[in-house]
């Protein structure tokens, strides 16, 4: 579980996160939402304990994050950022086992069972056939699922993401979405940014919806993610409709 109490977070006289307090439980799919600016991706990297808050705290299963030896924080959370650069030519392969590293012994011997870890994160990923190719010459789309991986190779007991469907195409992003609504499933905790409302309508568990650095809105979304909370925080007059699987969240001309 994570627990964050009254969190503000100040950069050159503005106030990016105001006073925002939230618990996100195991087993949950939570769909950060808001506009450009709003918070989202400030809010991600202080719940992942690579931000200071000016204030307030935030707590992974009753620690503080602050205080956690950073080694023992990244086995137990995964941080995905958003639009990733490569720098060098590694394969994908080896990418995607840089997520192990925090899980590597100092001396010796790979312990047994990484290797079947890779292959699995490949699969899941749909990048088996890539895992030679360096990952400077992927797509966007390749990528964004190349970091995916890397980000679950390790098994955390939580994924945080900023925005990690952007750059994927309509069938990678719903498989990438049903992926991560199915890592919640099996117990773990996910907290992704996500701007496409109706794919957060069928899969997330929870929405938690910010603006101008507060939150306005957190809960189940069948309950939270409603017309009027759309027109509170993105300005636009939308239309929800469907059940379960099926719902959807349709933009209306005029404010």
């Amino acid at each position: 579980m994570i627990r964050a109490d009254n969190l503000t977070v100040r950069r050159g006289g503005r106030t990016i996160l105001d006073d925002v307090s939230l618990t996100l439980a195991p087993g949950s799919f939570v769909a950060l939402i808001g506009a450009n600016g709003a918070g989202k991706s400030t809010l991600l990297a202080v719940l992942a304990g690579l931000l200071a808050p000016d204030a307030g705290s935030v707590r992974l299963g009753g620690h503080g994050v602050a205080g956690m030896d950073r080694r023992v924080l990244a086995r137990r959370r995964a941080f995905l950022p958003q639009s990733p650069r490569p720098e060098w030519p590694i394969a994908v392969e080896r990418l995607v086992a840089l997520g192990l590293l925090p899980q590597l012994p100092g001396l010796g011997r790979l312990p047994p069972g990484f290797a079947e870890r890779i292959d699995r994160a490949l699969a899941l990923c749909d990048l088996a056939d890539r895992r030679d190719q360096p990952v400077t010459t992927l797509s966007g789309g390749e990528l964004a699922r190349a970091m995916l991986a890397r980000a679950l190779v390790g098994e955390p007991e939580v994924l945080i993401a900023d925005e990690p469907l952007a750059g994927l195409d309509p069938r990678h992003a719903i498989d990438g979405i049903a992926r991560l609504r199915g890592i919640a499933s099996s117990g773990r905790l996910v907290i992704a940014s996500i701007h496409d409302l109706t794919l957060a309508a069928r899969h997330a568990t929870h929405v938690a919806a910010l603006r101008e650095g507060r939150l306005v809105a957190f809960g189940t979304t069948a309950e939270t993610l409603d017309a009027d909370l759309v027109h509170r925080i993105f300005d636009v007059r939308a239309r929800i409709g469907g059940a379960a699987e099926g719902r959807f969240v349709d933009f209306v001309s005029g404010a």
